[in-house]
């Protein structure tokens, strides 16, 4: 199946005091074909870079995303608070992409996105070796 996206540029810092990871994402959203509805495109769309840049990120570890117009960056970017990697959705980011857009007439998803993921690898296990007991 082809990409719904081009990746233009990436950075990766790591940021090993706090047990994190960013990723710096330029990427474009291709237009849909012609009997596809827009917004099923950019739900489709988004789905697929996520899931193309969080492969290698586990369902439990923390995701933030940040997406903002590379032409126009003076307008309000979309904020994706951190959540589990396993809540994140198309339906979350289409949430907040649509409280934007309302107030946003500049910010279009056909447009180049710089887009800013951050994700904390969080600590498996409970302790390691201890023992429940019942008193």
């Amino acid at each position: 199946m082809a990409r719904r996206f081009e990746i233009d540029d990436t950075i990766t810092k790591q940021y090993r005091r706090v047990n994190a990871e960013g990723k710096q994402i330029t990427v474009r959203l291709l237009p849909p074909s012609t009997n596809v509805d827009p917004v099923t495109n950019f739900l489709a769309s988004v789905n697929d870079l996520f899931e193309h840049v969080l492969q290698n990120v586990n369902d439990s570890d923390m995701v933030g995303i940040t997406i903002h117009n590379q032409v126009n960056q003076s307008e309000k970017p979309i904020e994706i608070s951190f959540r589990p990697k396993d809540e994140l959705s198309g339906d979350v980011i289409w949430s907040d992409f649509e409280k934007v857009t309302q107030s946003n007439s500049r910010f279009n998803a056909l447009d180049t996105l710089v887009i800013n993921v951050h994700f904390v690898k969080m600590p498996e296990g409970f302790g390691g070796g201890a023992i429940k007991t019942m008193l």
